[in-house]
């Protein structure tokens, strides 16, 4: 090889690396939001929300369509969520039988005593008398690893209607957690996130709904409210006027519309007193929302109110597009927005006058019948301890303390229960564990926890009404499926609608990609989608 060639190739090399440096730093990592905001709207549903959209402005509900990605057809990965089971889901990644939260409330094996989601003795309430933290909520949350990701610099905060949405959104590791006293009034939290802040107990005193609720009314927003007329009826029903008066003035404003705006007023009371959003540390900001109708009733009861509730969801989810982003930055800001998925019980309704299959089930009668047929085979004993909801709880020392056979005991219990009038199918603790049986089943096992499920699960004919004589609680069982969306908005998001059903357990690790960290710990689903 001669000299020049040798030349040759060593600049043509040069030149080789120089584009292949710059064409590196011509390429840019995307952009890291600055705030991640996580909405949750208890109730929200796709029929609904569609329904009412001739009424909405261009802020709220219709941008998130045209400007977000849309998923369709979300849904939960477990059957029967409630209000803490989906949040819990949708903060962690996963359901009940990895997260520990199958709901609002559980037993405790020990006691036999109602345990709330999120009841914890050792860490005082604050501006309310309720004991909280995250205890029960058994592995990390998006909002968990965001604090490692950062060495906590990340802030952190959830502000909701109820306890259970504010702790479980807070996470372990959150800044605040804060919700409103139904008592009260007041904006009320728990010492596990430390003191009750200076400000928060100024705007109690001076601004919040205890100081204002005698001039509170509530009324259709705008006149097209009471006009328009979407739900089928017997008779015309007219616009409505609220006052919140009487001793559940506070519960009967915690389920109404006005609650929402309420929530809005304490987001941005919350930004003026701390730094979200405001350095290049991604921070994440909670809030939930209630999509549900006026004082828990039904359709029928409040359909104008039902209306205005999303009509003004629409107005309070623009109103805090509007605000974050100009706090923030257009860009900056993250949304992820869905819905609990779950609904308000049905109206208990006599079928049979319409000749509909339907009848009564008894849990705590299937419990005493239980334990007679388990008398019978087994000798003297209560061998059935207790029930809650659609579940009995056996009295797990005594078969053990007998030596008898508990796989044996939960077939016995199975094929006598499932003779029963009303029963659709069995399932116990063991058929969940080893995934056997009818389609479907996977949903339940994921909505089962063997720390506080029951050891068998009743499965109850649609139509039916599944009733509980000691708590006086009665539910027609219906699987009715309920729609309800998830959008995507901002900061890289490209617009797209996606009609491929989609579970709620993809959220945290989408959001985690977007944020660079790890997604929580017993997550181990992949990102929706790249940006």
């Amino acid at each position: 090889m001669t000299n020049l060639s040798a030349q040759r190739i060593r600049l043509l090399t040069s030149l080789l690396i120089l584009m292949s440096v710059a064409g590196a730093e011509a390429q840019t990592a995307p952009e890291v939001p600055r705030l991640v905001v996580n909405v949750v709207i208890d109730q929200l549903r796709t029929d609904y929300m569609e329904a009412f959209s001739p009424l909405y402005s261009e802020r709220g509900f219709m941008r998130l369509l045209k400007q977000g990605r849309v998923y369709t057809q979300a849904e939960y990965p477990f059957a029967n969520p409630d209000r803490a089971s989906a949040i819990a889901c949708f903060m962690s990644g996963t359901s009940p039988y990895e997260n520990g939260i199958v709901g609002e409330r559980w037993l405790d094996r020990q006691t036999l005593t109602p345990v709330y989601c999120v009841d914890d003795k050792e860490f005082q309430g604050q501006h309310t008398t309720v004991a909280s933290s995250p205890q029960h909520l058994g592995v990390s949350t998006i909002t968990d690893e965001l604090k490692v990701a950062t060495e906590g610099n990340g802030l952190v905060y959830a502000i909701a209607p109820t306890r259970d949405a504010a702790v479980l959104m807070a996470g372990h590791a959150g800044d605040g957690a804060f919700w409103f006293n139904e008592e009260t009034g007041d904006w009320c939290s728990t010492s596990y996130y430390g003191a009750f802040p200076e400000w928060a107990a100024a705007y109690n005193k001076t601004s919040s709904v205890k100081q204002r609720i005698s001039k509170l009314e509530w009324e259709p927003l705008n006149e097209l409210v009471g006009k328009y007329n979407y739900f089928v009826s017997g008779a015309e029903k007219k616009p409505f006027k609220h006052k919140f008066t009487g001793e559940r003035k506070f519960r009967q404003f915690l389920a109404s519309a006005p609650m929402n705006e309420e929530t809005n007023n304490f987001v941005r009371e919350v930004l003026k007193n701390t730094q979200v959003g405001l350095d290049d540390v991604t921070d994440i900001l909670n809030v939930a929302y209630y999509a549900g109708n006026f004082d828990h009733q039904s359709v029928p009861q409040a359909p104008i109110e039902l209306q205005d509730t999303y009509v003004r969801l629409d107005r309070d989810l623009g109103d805090l597009f509007e605000y974050l982003e100009k706090r923030v930055g257009q860009g900056r800001v993250l949304f992820a927005i869905t819905s609990t998925g779950n609904a308000e019980p049905d109206d208990i309704v006599d079928l049979s006058k319409y000749r509909i299959p339907t009848g009564t089930f008894s849990i705590t009668k299937a419990k005493l019948l239980l334990n007679m047929y388990l008398i019978a085979v087994y000798g003297p004993g209560e061998y059935v301890e207790t029930c809650l909801d659609n579940q009995l709880y056996l009295n797990l020392k005594l078969i053990e303390n007998r030596n008898l056979n508990l796989t044996e005991i939960l077939d016995r219990c199975s094929d006598f229960l499932i003779q029963l009038s009303g029963v659709r199918d069995v399932f116990s603790s063991q058929r969940l564990a080893l995934g056997a049986g009818i389609p479907g089943v996977n949903e339940l096992r994921n909505a089962y926890n063997p720390k506080s499920s029951g050891d068998i699960l009743i499965q109850v004919s649609p139509g039916w009404t599944l009733v509980n004589e000691n708590t006086h609680e009665q539910t027609i069982c219906r699987e009715s499926y309920i729609g309800f969306p998830l959008f995507f908005m901002g900061c890289n998001i490209v617009p797209e609608k996606i009609t491929t059903p989609v579970t709620i357990d993809y959220v945290a690790p989408t959001l985690a990609k977007s944020m660079r960290i790890r997604a929580p710990n017993a997550c181990s689903l992949a990102p929706l989608h790249n940006h």
